[in-house]
């Protein structure tokens, strides 16, 4: 089982990089010019509630999570439903913050949330603000996480 301490090999020295790494067979670091070239980009406009600015309207593109962190190869066997839901996804930010999802929320055959890794927000390009995960699904932002720095995938202990 991977630990959530940041492998210190991996080199995320090009700006608004950030590591998917934990259980998966090839740990990367992309960049949000990497994630709009490499992956479909979704739109979603969203409204949420914010703790400290009240309700927030915002349009959001970028690729969905899960293409994403399929791209690193996740320790899971995709054929086994039971095996893939026992996945975690935990998210840090450059401010600081974390949040946790679970693989089941956003694969197609559980909950299928649209989550996305933003690559622009409201027609702006996020290449220096860096890459912002978006739960359109989610009433509350709390889960937003800001300029992104990690992506751990793996599972919790039993």
């Amino acid at each position: 089982m991977s630990r959530l301490t940041l492998p210190p090999s991996q080199d995320i020295a090009r700006e608004g990089a950030f590591r998917l790494w934990g259980d998966v067979a090839e740990p990367v670091a992309l960049t949000v010019a990497d994630l709009r070239g490499g992956w479909a980009q979704h739109r979603a406009a969203v409204t949420f509630d914010c703790a400290t600015a009240g309700p927030q309207h915002h349009v959001f593109s970028g690729p969905l999570l899960r293409e994403v962190v399929s791209l690193a190869r996740p320790g899971f066997d995709p054929a086994r439903r039971k095996e893939r839901s026992r996945y975690l996804l935990a998210v840090s930010g450059g401010d600081g913050h974390h949040t946790v999802l679970s693989w089941a929320e956003v694969d197609p055959d559980f909950g299928d949330a649209p989550v996305l890794l933003a690559t622009r927000m409201d027609g702006v390009d996020l290449d220096a603000a860096g890459t912002q995960l978006v739960i359109p699904t989610d009433r509350c932002g709390a889960r937003y996480v800001s300029a992104v720095t990690g992506i751990w995938v793996g599972t919790c202990a039993p």
